[in-house]
């Protein structure tokens, strides 16, 4: 897991050097407009269509939905999408209803494409475009690198797509911003979360996509139970688990949700919660440090680097082999 994760930026720099794939969708959806997008995905895929979701709202103005599969594959709905886009995230590209789904998409009329990890999956076969992420094989069960490469892929997308040259031109130093990130130290994280049982990590916006995936590794690779909200949502329920000692884990990349987090994460103390709050060295409260990318919509990319190379270390602390979480297989497929 842990050399995967410094391996991120490996994956970034291959996708940079052949950037034919992305251009060629970029086209594809400027040639019409497109009202709505729809994302298929499971587990830390769907965390990073999380990503393109908010980035594709946030920069093209096209509402994005995750599209649950059972609508396509066991309901057979008959979904009006003729025209619209439909993006696929996978590793491995094999499971059934995912591939079903987006032929399924396809023949309602839908612009098909798949970020996948191999090329020649039953996934690239189904979508009218792939979007190779070449991260390379993956040997550890919890996925790291192709889900960075995910992430990396997403932001290309969009840059392209809308012709933000600024994004662009701030993608190409991405690689130097993940190897950055890998070499932050987040050991007082370990010491912190070495002996509880549950947790929240919280993000808003575009750091939400990696407060999600967080809560996952850190249940997959250390059996924590750890959940994700949004720093809005917390409010609205979860905040009666929040009391003494409760552990926290708060992400405040730079940003427009960036002084509610931080305000959150303040406000939290006060309760008497153990609060680990990530953000940039200018915040003064932070106790883990986040590295600032040459653009601060790319900002999440590294942060979820720096949390995997704890994530790794944390497992180990508590026992466990993060490269081979029990009871979990690299490819699950659904139907």
């Amino acid at each position: 897991m842990l050399k995967e994760a410094l391996a991120s930026a490996d994956a970034v720099a291959a996708q940079l050097a052949a950037q034919g794939p992305v251009e060629r969708v970029a086209a594809a959806l400027r040639a019409r407009d497109r009202q709505v997008a729809l994302t298929v995905a499971r587990g830390s895929s769907d965390h990073a269509a999380s990503y393109f979701a908010g980035l594709a709202m946030s920069v093209a103005g096209v509402p994005v939905a995750s599209l649950p599969m059972s609508i396509a594959t066991l309901q057979q709905a008959p979904l009006k999408v003729e025209h619209q886009f439909a993006l696929a995230f996978s590793q491995s590209g094999k499971s059934p209803d995912l591939v079903d789904t987006m032929k399924a998409l396809r023949t309602a009329g839908a612009l098909t494409a798949a970020a996948v990890n191999v090329a020649d999956s039953p996934l690239s076969a189904a979508c009218e475009f792939t979007l190779p992420l070449l991260a390379g094989p993956e040997l550890s069960v919890a996925a790291t690198k192709s889900y960075v490469a995910m992430l990396a892929m997403s932001a290309q997308l969009v840059a392209h797509w809308n012709g933000d040259a600024a994004l662009l031109k701030a993608i190409e130093t991405l690689p130097e911003s993940l190897r950055a990130a890998g070499a932050l130290d987040w050991s007082s994280a370990v010491d912190a979360l070495a002996g509880v049982d549950q947790m929240m990590v919280i993000g808003r916006g575009l750091s939400l996509a990696i407060a999600q995936e967080s809560a996952l590794k850190l249940k997959e690779t250390s059996g924590i139970q750890a959940e994700a909200f949004s720093s809005a949502e917390v409010q609205h329920g979860p905040m009666e688990l929040i009391d003494q000692a409760y552990p926290l884990l708060v992400f405040a990349p730079r940003g427009p949700t960036q002084p509610g987090l931080i305000t959150l994460a303040a406000d939290m103390r006060k309760r008497g919660a153990r609060v680990l709050l990530a953000a940039p060295d200018d915040v003064a409260e932070r106790d883990l440090p986040l590295v600032t990318t040459a653009d601060p919509r790319l900002d999440p990319i590294a942060a979820i680097v720096s949390f995997y190379v704890m994530a790794a270390s944390l497992a180990q602390a508590r026992g466990r082999n993060p490269d081979t979480p029990r009871h979990l297989k690299k490819v699950t497929e659904t139907h």
